[in-house]
Parts: C-alpha cells; sequence; structure tokens
C-alpha cells in the first residue's frame, strides 16, 4: 500500500524530527552525521525492496532472478537490509555500522566511503546512545517508506535539501561551508544557461546543491548523466553531496574528495580538464591554502600571479578560469565584495583578469544573505566567449537594496533574484542599479570593480542658498513667536512672573 502523498516540507519536518530523539546526548551540529547516512540507509533499502518486487512481478515470482544486481540501483547484501536492523534487540549501533559498510563494500564503484565518511558519528558508543534511543530513532525512519513509489527522486530530493538548510539554521557559525542560499544558487545557474549534454563543474561543491540545480535547470535530461563534476575538501560533506545528488535521481556523476588548490582532482594529463559550465561558492579569504605551491603551480594555474597565502579567493578565481572550455566555457563564483576593490596582489590580477575581457557581469549582493558571514559577496560571471554587443564592456550591478529582510537574516527572494537577472539580460544603464562599464571607464577607475564607482545615483535637488537662509531666518521668527505665545500663556495661568 502506498502512502498519501505529502509535502516537501512536511517530509523535511518528519526527518527533522529525528533530531528530537537525538537531543541531549547529541551536539546538535553533529546531527546531520547520524540522520544523513540513516535516512540514505533507508532509502536505499526501500527502494530496493520496490526493485525486487517489480522483478518477482516480471519474472513470474522467480527469486533468483530478482536477486540479479542488474534489477537493483544498488545492492543490499544479506544481513545489510534496514529490516534486518530494525530487527535487532541489542547492539543496535553495531548492526547500523556493520549493515553501512556492508551495502558500502557490494557498491564500490558507487558507495565505497559513502557512510564512513561520517566518521564524527559514535554509532556504538552506548554511553551516548543506548539501544532504546537507538531503536527509537528507527523506528521514527520506519514510520514512512522512502521508496521511489512514496516519493520522486526530485520530493525526496528536495526535502533533503530542506533537511540540509535546517541544519544551517542550527548552525549558523559553520553553516556557509555547506549551504549557499538556494535562490543565489538558482541565479548563478540561470547566468550560466546550462545545456543538456554539457560539462558542468563546482571545484568547492560542497553539498551539490549547484550541481543540482544545474540539472533541474537542464529539465533533469539523461544527456546530464557522466557530465556533472564536483570536489570538496571536508570529507562527511563530500559524502553529502554523493547522497544528495542520489536522492535528487542523478546518475554516473563525479564527485572527489580533496583539497582542489592544492590537488586538482579533474585533469587530463598535465593540464586540467576543462567544462562548459564552472560554478562555485568557494570558502571566502581562505588563509593557509597553499600560495607556496601554487607560485610554481604543476597545471599553470597562476596565470596572472599568486596571491598571498592570507587570502586564496583569486586563486580559485584563476583555477576556475582554467577549468572553463577554451570556447564555450563559462563561470559564475561567489566571492567576498572584497575582491572588487582590494589593492596588492589581488588587485594586479583582477586587474589582468578585466583586461583579459572575460568578466560579463559583477553582482554585488546584499549583506547579511550568506549564513556564518556578516561579509558582503558578489557574483563574478565570466565567459570566454562573450558576446560581440557585451566585448570589452561589463555589467556591474548594485544589489545591496535588492532583499527581502526578515528577523532572522536577509534573504534573496526568487523576485529579487529575478530583477537582478533581468538588469543583467537587458545589458543596460539603470540609475541606482546597473551600469556599464566600458574596459576604458574601468581603467580609469583603477580596475576597481565597485559598483558605487560607477553606477549612477539619483541627483538629489539642491536648494540655493538664498533659499536655505531665508528658510532659516523665516523658522527662527516663527520659533520666536511661539516662544513669545507660550510665555502669555503661562504668565496668565498663573504659572510664571510675567515681569
Amino acid at each position: 500500500m502506498i502512502e498519501e502523498p505529502i509535502s516537501k516540507s512536511e517530509l523535511g519536518n518528519h526527518l527533522l524530527g529525528a533530531c528530537d530523539i537525538l537531543r541531549g546526548p547529541i551536539n546538535q551540529d553533529e546531527y546531520k552525521s547520524y540522520i544523513t547516512p540513516l535516512l540514505f540507509f533507508k532509502r536505499i533499502s526501500d527502494v530496493y525492496d520496490e526493485e525486487t518486487a517489480e522483478a518477482l512481478e516480471m519474472s513470474g515470482g522467480d527469486e533468483d532472478y530478482a536477486a540479479l544486481p542488474e534489477n537493483h540501483s544498488f545492492e543490499v547484501p544479506e544481513g545489510c537490509h534496514w529490516q534486518d536492523v530494525r530487527n535487532t534487540g541489542t547492539n543496535v549501533g553495531k548492526a547500523i555500522v556493520d549493515a553501512m559498510v556492508g551495502i558500502e563494500r557490494a557498491n564500490p564503484d558507487t558507495l565505497s566511503g559513502l557512510f564512513s565518511s561520517f566518521d564524527d558519528a559514535s554509532w556504538t558508543d552506548k554511553g551516548k546512545l543506548s539501544d532504546e534511543r537507538l531503536k527509537d530513532l528507527v523506528e521514527h525512519f520506519s514510520a514512512k517508506k522512502f521508496g521511489n513509489r512514496n516519493y520522486s527522486a526530485d520530493m525526496m530530493g528536495d526535502a533533503y535539501e530542506y533537511l540540509i538548510k535546517k541544519f544551517a539554521d542550527m548552525q549558523k557559525k559553520n553553516a556557509g561551508e555547506f549551504y549557499t542560499p538556494r535562490e543565489i544558487v538558482k541565479m548563478m545557474v540561470s547566468l550560466l544557461e546550462p545545456k543538456p549534454g554539457e560539462t558542468v563543474y563546482d571545484p568547492a561543491c560542497g553539498t551539490g546543491g549547484m550541481l543540482i540545480e544545474a540539472v533541474r535547470q537542464m529539465d533533469n535530461s539523461k544527456l546530464a548523466y557522466g557530465k556533472l563534476y564536483g570536489q570538496e575538501k571536508n570529507l562527511s560533506t563530500s559524502a553529502i553531496a554523493r547522497m544528495n545528488l542520489y536522492l535528487h535521481g542523478a546518475k554516473d556523476f563525479r564527485i572527489t574528495q580533496g583539497d582542489t588548490l592544492r590537488e586538482p582532482a579533474f585533469r587530463d594529463g598535465n593540464t586540467l580538464k576543462t567544462f562548459d559550465c564552472v560554478l562555485a561558492n568557494p570558502p571566502f579569504s581562505l588563509k593557509n591554502w597553499g600560495s607556496d605551491e601554487f607560485s610554481s603551480d604543476p597545471w599553470g594555474r597562476n596565470i596572472w600571479g599568486t596571491p598571498t597565502d592570507k587570502s586564496a579567493d583569486f586563486a580559485w578565481v584563476q583555477h576556475m578560469v582554467c577549468s572553463m572550455d577554451k570556447k564555450n566555457g563559462r563561470c559564475a563564483v561567489v566571492l567576498p565584495q572584497g575582491a572588487l576593490f582590494h589593492g596588492g596582489k589581488e588587485g594586479a590580477i583582477r586587474k589582468e583578469l578585466i583586461k583579459s575581457d572575460k568578466v560579463e557581469a559583477v553582482i554585488a549582493l546584499a549583506s547579511g544573505v550568506f549564513y556564518s558571514t556578516g561579509v558582503s559577496a558578489c557574483v563574478l560571471f565570466l565567459r570566454n566567449d562573450k558576446p560581440t554587443d557585451h566585448q570589452g564592456r561589463i555589467c556591474i550591478i548594485d544589489g545591496s537594496k535588492i532583499f527581502t529582510a526578515q528577523r532572522a537574516q536577509n534573504v534573496i527572494s526568487e523576485k529579487n533574484a529575478q530583477e537582478m537577472l533581468s538588469l543583467y539580460r537587458s545589458y543596460e544603464p539603470v540609475i541606482e542599479k546597473c551600469a556599464i562599464a566600458t574596459l576604458a571607464d574601468i581603467e580609469r577607475e583603477g580596475y576597481v570593480l565597485s559598483a558605487n564607482n560607477y553606477v549612477e545615483r539619483k541627483r538629489e535637488k539642491v536648494e540655493p542658498p538664498t533659499e536655505t537662509r531665508k528658510r532659516f531666518y523665516d523658522l527662527l521668527q516663527q520659533t520666536k513667536e511661539s516662544e513669545e505665545r507660550l510665555l502669555d500663556l503661562l504668565t496668565k495661568g498663573g504659572y510664571v512672573d510675567g515681569e
């Protein structure tokens, strides 16, 4: 029997309800290390059951045929199914770990290291998680089926992203490391306009949200299969990205764990692999990122120079430029707004980037729209083959006032994002919001890209000094007359001596 469908927020809230069971012995910043792998384990088991039922129906009840690997998205070895854990009375934590390890080993090409990446989860520590508490957790997930018949991959994936956002709300201090607000992601992907069959690469992919949005804007085309690439330094976050893509129904993608700046994962021989669409929200102003190694980079990414070890912003930019397809490559990257005007080595690299005429647009975002940082951010949009009418020009958008204020923080709504996209697509100046600057204009401004240097402001009416003086004396006379009337009233009332 298929459950009645519910909304993604209701499904997300059900998943979030597992936090109530963990609350107490487990810190809230650790919730994702328990809930994420359990959700994926349950999803794999429920989909496996659906595939088994379909194969049995197709084969007339042939159980050997139904167990064949080709009938399943993932293999679930004997003793490693969700129901096996649910039937466990003691040492439940060990049963969970054994099942997850068994599934990983049975699917080395796709799930290797996926569950074990959450190495901070203390499943077998009964001082933290008793058998009774773990049984409650398992039963909470067992209350719903998470198969494809119950929830589509898109619905399941959206509910999971809802869960990721809630985790971000819980730990705003570190949330920006793995969560980029969705409307900003949508806007960036819309700038790139990925087409079915094109390659998409995120060198700081976090939980995979940008890659998922790229597939969504390609109408979930199967031509995206095998075209998605991502690298993420954090081990558990890279595992979340893989789970996120699987839950959204993505197939045949490559997510690699590792340090992109020190050891890029995607290469063609001695050079970087290139992609049609490159996008990322890398860590802002990353320190101690490997400047010395970058100065003699074996992949030639220091095309315009080497930033200091105090900030990797322009190391990321140069890596992404070198990762763009030479003809068709486009790039969208989130940076702190300081990258638009800082001098020194950053300023020298920015100058060369501008002179290359790859910058098509700069969008300065409102402050406070990213978790974990009060730093104002911007989006740079680059293209190797700019349209003829955009060549030698850059669209500079001041989005500092294009946001929706909420009690906890500012947000970019869908309407806000569409307004900024419309400004880019029109590629025309708009007072207070947008300027189209030529490279000569930018050279005169010292190769600074701050919106305030270019966006025309409304001219305030300036009052002539004679009128200002007249208003002053008129107001002064009115004040004197008012004082006289007040004194007269107080005297008549007997409150003051009139002399």
